[in-house]
């Protein structure tokens, strides 16, 4: 039998685009608190250009407001960003600090169809996916049929406000959520997983699972892969990797699974999501 292969195009549905001098800082701040000197320290029009050289079509990226007042900045910028490149997505900024006129602000920006929601990036963010306060997001987030990108597994690095008992309690509030959660929930992989039988509105991207030699791999068998292929969505992580992207797409690859597992994951799930497309 042949080898199975990529889509002559895929889609990308974890990357991150910041303005230039969040750039910097981020980087700055991965080197000085956990040593990590990302790979690919490109600006946003280099990402895209970069993603596009090897055979990126659509691509979705998020960015995420630290403290309170920084999500309007981000999200004036996006809108500017999704006009500007064609073919561009975006999880928005939120930070539930910013209070009303952040609800009013989130109301706004959902409305645009290249928003395709929010992203929760908890482990920085520092509140729990079940914060009330984060409860009237999640019901305009529904009401528009809209979609939140969670940072919320313990890996690589955790705190007390990640982990799967926490997005638990989020989905048993609003079981018809869209969500997608980053990193494929590691290492809580199969408690993860788990959740997809029960909520189908739930997603798992490969964002930085898939690394060979990595302690925080993806370490369940094949057949979760398979069984769960199309709730799995093909994310990289760029530019923020700490090795060259193309690792992680080679070693999914190397697991010789079914050629409709990668057509999915790299591409007809990604399409499923994006309207318009």
């Amino acid at each position: 039998m042949p080898l199975p292969t990529l889509p002559e195009t895929i889609i990308d549905f974890h990357v991150h685009l910041f303005p230039d001098k969040f750039f910097d800082a981020i980087w700055r701040y991965f080197a000085d608190r956990y040593g990590w000197e990302i790979r690919h320290k490109l600006y946003y029009r280099e990402c895209v250009e970069y993603l596009r050289e090897r055979g990126v079509g659509p691509i979705v990226y998020s960015n995420y407001a630290h403290r309170k007042g920084v999500a309007r900045i981000l999200n004036e910028w996006n809108l500017k960003v999704i006009e500007e490149i064609p073919n561009l997505y975006c999880f928005a900024a939120y930070h539930p600090d910013d209070g009303e006129e952040g609800l009013a602000m989130a109301a706004e920006i959902l409305e645009h169809p290249k928003i395709l929601g929010f992203k929760l990036q908890l482990l920085v963010q520092r509140f729990y996916p079940h914060d009330e306060r984060i409860f009237p997001l999640y019901e305009r987030i529904l009401d528009k049929k809209k979609r939140v990108l969670f940072h919320v597994g313990t890996g690589p690095v955790g705190n007390p406000w990640v982990g799967v008992s926490h997005f638990t309690k989020l989905m048993q509030a609003f079981p018809a959520l869209q969500a997608n959660v980053a990193h494929m929930g590691g290492p809580e992989f199969r408690e993860f997983m788990a959740l997809l039988d029960d909520y189908p509105g739930l997603c798992l991207d490969t964002s930085f699972a898939f690394i060979p030699d990595f302690p925080f791999r993806f370490n369940l068998e094949n057949t979760y892969l398979e069984r769960y292929r199309d709730r799995i969505l093909y994310g990289s992580d760029f530019p923020n990797l700490l090795f060259p992207r193309e690792d992680e797409i080679n070693h999914l690859l190397s697991f010789n699974l079914s050629q409709g597992f990668y057509d999915r994951v790299f591409m007809d799930n990604g399409l499923a999501l994006i309207p318009g497309v």
